[in-house]
């Protein structure tokens, strides 16, 4: 099921935790931006016709109605199986959703992070418990009831009693699809890079140890089974037939084209990415490619298919090239082989990275 990304770099403001190439940006190149990408994705050439649209960003949910109707006009396919809106809480009103859904917008996902008040201040989101009510009575109302509500393990502050307040929130909601990140640290965002300095600023003294992120992460996947909303792959909870299709799209390694500053491709065994800067984008659209790289079909498997919950099928041919790190995680109680199938156990799943970095080869 192939699929198409359009990225929209441009926020109201810059999270403290957000590691994307995106942010507050000159106001002025918004109109530009969107030339360029509708000029991008003219220009591309498609071996398939996408199923799946995902608008990403950022924040594609302030874009207006005429804009979004440009690039979309220009996106064969319509209308798709699943066309998903990226949506800040707060930054929509029932007209824009209308627009949506007139556009070919079928689901949205909710960057919720938190449905605690003074964790989310403390990252620079603006929006509270009572906006996101608002927005999914919204949406629901509009038609749009496919939705997933973003949460982050991790937030300075946060407590065991914190999290569980935002785990009632997603039960009274009851979304049929609930994305659970663990707090990433790395020097692409402001906190990360304070984390790793050892410093205090955004919070950094008060982001919980990682022991206590993974027993969030844990007693998420917990109550969400409860509810009915079953983890298929490491961050992503859905009950049965809401998975995300588009995200499958990358982890089963089906063709899919990303249009935008810092979006990514994947299609006929090659991988290539745009440059990074909105600005830098305009500039050189449609031809804004920097890398290029042939995939490694082998390695990929692993490293993304097991990802999902399910695991990949393997034969013996495939065990033997990895016999090693299999025996080795397998003893280790981080993986399960039954001969054709291979997968990651819960302990395995939280300490994903290292398990699939050593299939990279």
């Amino acid at each position: 099921m192939p699929g198409v990304y359009l990225s929209y770099p441009f926020c109201a403001q810059k999270c403290t935790y957000c590691n994307f190439a995106s942010g507050v940006l000159p106001k002025h190149l918004e109109p530009l931006y969107v030339d360029a990408l509708r000029r991008e994705i003219a220009a591309a050439t498609f071996a398939w016709n996408p199923a799946t649209v995902y608008l990403g960003g950022g924040t594609p949910s302030t874009m207006p109605i005429q804009a979004l109707d440009s690039i979309l006009s220009v996106v064969p396919g319509r209308p798709w199986t699943e066309a998903t809106m990226e949506a800040a809480p707060g930054s929509f009103d029932a007209e824009m959703v209308r627009g949506w859904v007139r556009a070919g917008m079928n689901r949205v996902s909710l960057g919720v992070q938190s449905f605690v008040t003074r964790e989310l201040a403390r990252t620079g989101r603006k929006h509270t418990a009572a906006t996101i009510l608002a927005d999914v009575k919204r949406l629901q109302a509009q038609g749009i009831s496919n939705l997933n509500l973003d949460l982050i393990a991790g937030l300075p502050g946060q407590t065991a009693a914190s999290w569980s307040e935002s785990l009632d929130w997603i039960e009274r909601l009851a979304p049929p699809h609930v994305s659970v990140y663990m707090l990433e640290v790395d020097d692409d965002s402001r906190l990360g890079r304070e984390l790793r300095l050892g410093g205090v600023r955004y919070g950094a003294s008060d982001v919980p140890g990682e022991n206590a992120i993974a027993d969030f992460y844990e007693a998420a996947a917990e109550r969400l089974a409860r509810l009915g909303i079953h983890r298929y792959e490491i961050s992503n909870f859905a009950v049965p037939g809401a998975e995300s299709l588009h995200n499958l799209t990358y982890w089963k390694l089906e063709p899919y084209l990303g249009f935008g500053a810092d979006a990514h491709s994947h299609d006929r065994g090659l991988r290539w990415s745009n440059v990074e800067s909105a600005d830098e984008y305009i500039r050189l659209s449609p031809s804004a490619r920097v890398e290029e790289s042939n995939a490694d079909p082998d390695s990929e498997r692993f490293f993304v298919g097991l990802r999902l919950i399910e695991g990949i099928q393997v034969s013996p041919e495939d065990l033997a090239i990895h016999a090693d790190s299999v025996k080795r995680f397998v003893t280790a109680g981080l993986m399960e082989n039954n001969g054709c199938n291979l997968k990651l156990t819960s302990s395995g799943l939280m300490l994903s990275n290292e398990v699939l970095e050593a299939f990279i080869h």
